[in-house]
């Protein structure tokens, strides 16, 4: 079965052991491990030693959105040691300067597709650049980005159909006008049901929407179904 679980960061922004916590005895056989401000990024690696993962059969890592020229390096080499963990490290293309320092991740890099407030990243055409100068980087499938870009879900079909080969991971939820990620809702789920037999059955999925520990299950059905998805197995009753 394909692996499902939530973004840490959806669940308790930067508080990774309160996101985890959340996740126990859930149907989760996935996690992505997020610090998307730079300045959660240090305490979230000295913290990784001590988190047990062992319940996870995917684990991934979302690199901070957004960083200066200046820090560019050091960010990178600290994605590489992430990476060498054998976790993918997904990563917003817009906030790159130097692609080159990105090289060293190899197919363990993922860039993503990116929402419409942003000023590239956002549709085949303009992934394009990042592809050529990173060749080996894979693909995280953000549905919701693509979703909110082109409501028809035509670019959706194209990104999938472009870089296929390459999606290694999906970010699932729904993208407000604002830019921001809500709960799946069922019109979303059915827009997603457009591109979903394209997107490969071993891809990674990953819910970035916002969930109570009493909806978790709940909004994993919404994206179980929206992508064609089997149940998980109901828990026998004690």
């Amino acid at each position: 079965m394909r692996p499902m679980g939530y973004s840490t960061g959806a669940l308790a922004l930067s508080d990774v052991e309160r996101a985890l916590s959340m996740l126990e005895g859930s149907s989760a056989t996935a996690v992505e491990l997020s610090a998307l401000r730079i300045s959660e990024l240090k305490p979230l690696l000295r913290l990784l030693g001590s988190l047990d993962l062992s319940r996870y059969h995917y684990v991934s890592f979302h690199a901070p959105s957004r960083f200066d020229a200046a820090e560019e390096r050091v960010v990178a080499d600290a994605m590489a040691e992430v990476a060498a963990l054998g976790w993918l490290v997904v990563l917003h293309p817009d906030t790159l300067h130097d692609l080159g320092a990105w090289r060293q991740l190899g197919g363990l890099l993922a860039i993503e597709n990116m929402d419409k407030r942003k000023r590239t990243g956002r549709t085949v055409e303009e992934l394009g650049a990042f592809f050529d100068a990173l060749p080996e980087a894979s693909f995280c499938f953000d549905i919701g980005h693509a979703h909110q870009v082109d409501r028809t879900m035509t670019e959706a079909h194209f990104l999938v159909k472009q870089h296929r080969t390459r999606l290694k991971q999906l970010h699932v939820s729904e993208v407000n006008a604002g830019s921001r990620h809500d709960a799946l809702s069922q019109s979303a789920a059915q827009a997603f049901q457009r591109v979903a037999a394209q997107v490969p059955s071993e891809a990674a999925l990953i819910l970035e929407a916002p969930a109570s520990p009493g909806d978790l299950e709940r909004q994993m059905a919404i994206a179980r179904a929206a992508l064609s998805l089997p149940r998980a197995p109901e828990k026998a009753r004690a």
